[in-house]
């Protein structure tokens, strides 16, 4: 068994216009929410064996403020410059070069392809806002079988739903 937690990044600051877009930072809410979803995972125990995170600030200012709540150490998040404005095809690659070891993979990335990989595997999902989580469960023992077909079980939250993961 296999879980995967996506995460889109938290919401981003458009303060300075001429500021490259892998550059743009985590405005007051995303910096407030994206905590908060860490404290949501943590009540609920899952705490990721990976942390996989786009090199942009933004999306990697999210994955740390989780990892911070986790328990996680922010130095072992494992940045991957594919994971910026990827195909969701890419994320899944990245994901499946994990192999057997880790049973938990949290992924902290972008739209579209966050909300592509939601849609993939919940055929529920419809869209992925900011600092959105979704985790899924895949009867799968190794990264390398993750199909495209639907996942066992899924939960999805977002900020404003205020319930736990």
């Amino acid at each position: 068994m296999k879980t995967l937690i996506l995460v889109r990044h938290a919401k981003s600051s458009w303060a300075e216009p001429g500021l490259a877009d892998r550059d743009r930072v985590l405005n007051d809410r995303g910096r407030r929410n994206a905590p908060e979803m860490g404290k949501r995972l943590a009540k609920r125990d899952l705490k990721p064996d990976v942390v996989l995170s786009s090199p942009a600030t933004r999306a990697l200012a999210t994955a740390k403020l989780l990892a911070e709540e986790l328990d996680y150490k922010c130095a072992d998040i494992r940045v991957d410059d594919r994971l910026y404005a990827a195909e969701a095809d890419v994320v899944v690659e990245v994901v499946r070069e994990l192999g057997d070891g880790p049973k938990r993979v949290m992924v902290v990335g972008h739209n579209p392809e966050m909300t592509d990989l939601a849609q993939r595997y919940s055929g529920t999902i419809d869209h992925m806002p900011t600092c959105a989580v979704a985790v899924f469960t895949f009867d799968i023992a190794s990264w390398r079988a993750l199909g495209p077909g639907e996942a066992r079980s899924c939960a999805f939250h977002t900020p404003k739903s205020r319930t736990t993961p």
